[in-house]
Formats: C-alpha cells, structure tokens, sequence
C-alpha cells in the first residue's frame, strides 16, 4: 500500500524522487558541459556593449568536473598523436626583439656594469639595486621570455661520473628531431617510432595486488626518495639519451602509479633506438641530490625550533642561537662527502616499434592518457588490508621527508628551510609530495618536450576551435577587441549555480548541433561526388 489519505505521498516516496539540482548536474554532464562554470563580463571596447560569458572551469580532474576533465584528456591526446609521427621538422623561430625591448636590455647591462663597479669598490648599491629590479620588471612586461639573471647563482657541483655507473659514450647533438626513414626490400619506406616505459627499481618483493610480502623488510624510505626525485631522472634519462643518439630526441610522457605505488613513466618517443642502446641508456644514468644530511633527527616532539620576531630567523629553543640556513648547510657539503640520495630506474623496462596510424598508435595512446582524469593515488583502488597498511606506510615514509628547499621538514634537522617564515611546523607540510592523492611525486603528470609538434597546448585548443568556426562559416573574433573581468558574487548581474547550469545546458545542445553540421561538411568536402556527370 502506497500513499496516506487525501492523495499525500509518504517520506519514502518523497525521498525516492529525484532531486531536481541533481538532474540539472546529471543532463550537464550528459551533454558535455561544465559542471563549475565561471562567469566573466566582456565588454566590447569598440562598442561598449556589455555581456555574460560562460567560460568551462577548465579542472582536469573528473572528481571534480568530469566533462572538463574528459575534454582536457582528449586534447591531450590530439596533441600526442600529432606530434608523434612528424616526418618534417617543426618550425620554432622567435620574433625579433622590438626596440623597445633592446632599449631595455641596454639599460640593464648599464645599471647592471654600474652597480658591479660599486660592489667592487665596497660603496651601497641599493639605489642601483631598485633600478636593476624595475628594469626586470620592464623587460618582462615588454614581453620577453626568461629573466636576465637567474634569481639565485647557480650552485655547481662535480660532473664526474660516479664510478658505479656505466660508462655513457656521448655524440655530439644535432639539431634534427624527425626519426630515421627505414626501406623495406620491397622499396616500401617507413619511418617508425617508439612507445617506452621505464620503472623504478625494487624496494622488496610484492603481492599480485601490489603490497609488499614482508613490509618490514620493504625499503619504504627508498622508495619516498625514489618518488621525490622522480621528475629530475626523468629529465637526466633525456639528457642522456639524445646525447647517446646524437639528435635532439622529442618525447610526450605520462606519470602513473604502478600497483605498488611506486611512479613509473611512459613515453611516446619519436623515432627508434635499438632495446640493447637504450638498455645501456637506462643503466648508465642517474640523478644525485645533493642536499644536506637527514641522519640525525635534532628536534621532534614538543621540542621544536622558534621563529624569532627580532632576527627573522629559527632559533634553537634552549640555547636561543640562530639554526644554519639553507645556504650554509649546503656550504658544508664537502668535495668528500656523498650525495644524500641518488635515484635509478630500474633494470626492468618495456619498448615496442609503433608505426603512424596504426592500431598500436592508437591503443598506446589511449594508455598514455587513460589515468590523467585522476589523482595518482586514484589510480588503483585499494581493495584489501594489505594495500591499505602499505598505502598509510608509505605516506608516513613521505611525512618527514624533505621534499624541497622550501620544506617545512628541514627544521627537524637542525637546518632553515629556504625563505623561511614563522609558523612552520615538521610533518606538517603543505607541499604537493606530502599529500596522499600524489604518492610523494609533485611533478606534472603530462611530459611534453619543447619541439614535439611545434605548438603549445593553448594551440592546439585554438586549431580546433578554428576549425569548427572554419567549417560552419563563423568569422573570427579579434582578442585584444574585449575586456574581460570576472563577475563576483555581490555584483547584481551575478548568476547563482543553477542558473549557470541551465545556461551551460542549453549552449551545450547548440554547440553540439553545430559540431555535428560540422562534421557532415567535411565529410561531404572528402567525399567523391556521387552520381554527378563529368
């Protein structure tokens, strides 16, 4: 028996309708569009005329807004598969520097030759070292890449290899990037590339199900290090593979977790290097990270250094004496003394020959994007006790580890972060490698080097706007004719949630039908005429 007297529906039944705001979320998501979106004012400078734009919040998370997340997987994946396979070089020539810009350089390399002159003579510089920052400024604003100077002098350590490393025979690098074109013996060419994945070496066995089979015994601190260092191997292996082959090797790569949580690498590499060279690659490099000791723990517990107001620096909370800063700890560090950690793939690797628009592009493709929709520890579900206790152990691993200058840890041992400031605490820091959802890697998950298809990623989001717009006959829209500013919740023209969602849903529909008219027009411009008389 269901409903009461006078037509009334019961709490259960109530409850068991749909919630209106869900459905609205459910729809959006069905057709595409963004759950979050913004709201921007665009005013056209020309006219005045004022505007609401609904701009998609861009997140590349799908548990925050999956169809964002979902579109930023696909361009990531058009980016990949066209740079790939090129057969022609990409053309990355910068624009000449205005004389502006040049004007602004020249007085740099004049306030910088002045201020140099007083330094030597032990005089104050400050009134020249406010020139020199406004001046780099200027220059950045006038639209320069890169800085003059480097912010910090960089801190340079041996370049002798470590005699437990492979020898790494070195060619000298040519500006080529394009792989090598093979010949068949039936004249057929073609001109092959590679999809690669390189691991981390071993920490102690594990299970099918990733855990270790004794986690007493399974090297948790090596493989915290192994995780924080990750990026910069990567980067080393890279180095030293386009100075083994002798050309400027591009590559798109992905980050991923492996079952055991440990990050691994895969990489779509343009053109071939035989299994035995890059064997020999893998095993003749390394990344040493030379930072101060973390042997001994100075402080832990309720006894933990103090921030003095007056000197602006940590003190020891007993003696009340100034803790070593960062630059002096690494100012220790002898000729004589060992790296704190040096980080290794392991032996273990897997490479494949892949050829342009084949169904191995494809599929290698979709592995190389299939997990960026998720945090690296979302990846693999953990399922069991065994999974768990090893994800809480290795997360601990990472807790006390220092994972950049800037790290809260270091006042543990003894030593001042870099730019330090009060209110740090060990344990307690707020970087991206402590967090579980990242498994100690906080580097960026997609890899893309700098020649791959000679565009950015803004490029190739603006290559297939143009050519939906090109398809449809929309003429283009000239940027710098709008400004643009975003519209706060206590302005009046402010939409609530809802309101956007609804908007959304119905552009949504309307881009859709466009896409699709599109998509019949070039299919119609390929197609042959049919039955039409020559």
């Amino acid at each position: 028996m269901t409903g009461t007297a006078g037509g009334r529906k019961t709490r259960a039944e109530r409850l068991a309708a749909p919630l209106a705001r869900n459905v609205v979320k459910e729809v959006a998501a069905e057709h595409g569009a963004c759950l979050r979106p913004v709201q921007l004012r665009r005013t056209d400078i020309d006219t005045g005329h004022v505007e609401q734009v609904l701009i998609p919040c861009g997140h590349t998370l799908a548990s925050v807004c999956p169809p964002c997340a979902q579109r930023a997987r696909l361009l990531r994946a058009a980016q990949c598969r066209e740079g790939w396979h090129l057969d022609q070089e990409p053309i990355i020539d910068p624009d000449p520097a205005t004389e502006n810009q040049r004007a602004l350089v020249t007085g740099r390399a004049e306030a910088q030759e002045g201020r140099d002159l007083l330094a030597s003579a032990g005089l104050n510089t400050t009134d020249l070292d406010e020139r020199i920052g406004e001046l780099d400024q200027q220059i950045t604003n006038a639209g320069l890449r890169g800085t003059v100077l480097p912010a910090r002098p960089r801190r340079h350590r041996s370049t002798k290899r470590r005699q437990d490393a492979a020898p790494l025979p070195r060619r000298p690098v040519s500006a080529r990037t394009v792989g090598k074109v093979y010949t068949a013996p039936d004249g057929k060419t073609f001109r092959p590339s590679m999809f690669i994945t390189l691991t981390c070496p071993s920490y102690g066995r594990v299970c099918e199900d990733g855990a270790p089979a004794d986690p007493d015994t399974y090297d948790y601190r090596h493989a915290a290090r192994d995780a924080l260092a990750f990026a910069a191997l990567f980067d080393r292996f890279i180095q030293n593979l386009r100075r083994f082959v002798g050309h400027d090797i591009q590559y798109f790569a992905a980050i991923e977790p492996q079952r055991r949580l440990a990050p691994h690498v895969h990489i779509a590499l343009r053109g071939t290097i035989s299994r035995a060279e890059l064997r020999e690659v893998i095993a003749a490099t390394y990344h040493q990270v030379w930072w101060p000791a973390t042997t001994d723990v100075k402080y832990d517990g309720g006894c933990l250094p103090v921030w003095g107001q007056h000197t602006g620096t940590y003190l020891d909370p007993d003696t009340g004496e100034v803790l070593p800063t960062w630059d002096q700890a690494l100012n220790a560090i002898g000729d004589g003394d060992e790296p704190r950690h040096v980080a290794r793939f392991g032996q273990r690797f897997d490479a494949q020959g892949v050829l342009a628009g084949s169904r191995d592009s494809s599929r290698c493709i979709g592995y190389l994007t299939k997990y960026l929709t998720k945090h690296l520890g979302d990846c693999h579900q953990l399922s069991t006790n065994a999974q768990g206790a090893h994800a809480e152990r290795l997360a601990e691993a990472l807790r006390y580890e220092p994972c950049s200058p800037t790290c809260a840890n270091w006042l543990r041992y003894g030593i001042q972060p870099r730019d330090a400031r009060p209110s740090l605490v060990p344990g307690c820091c707020k970087g991206k490698a402590h967090r579980r959802e990242y498994l100690g890697y906080a580097g960026r998950r997609v890899l893309v080097s700098r020649k791959w298809s000679g565009k950015t990623l803004a490029d190739h989001r603006a290559d297939r706007k143009a050519w939906l717009t090109g398809m449809l006959g929309l003429p283009a829209t000239d940027p710098g004719r709008y400004s643009w500013e975003p519209v706060k919740p206590g302005d009046p023209d402010h939409m609530p949630t809802g309101r956007r969602l609804l908007h959304v849903v119905a552009d949504r529909i309307q881009w859709q039908t466009a896409l699709e008219l599109a998509r019949r027009r070039a299919a119609e411009d390929e197609s042959p005429a049919n039955g039409r008389a020559e």
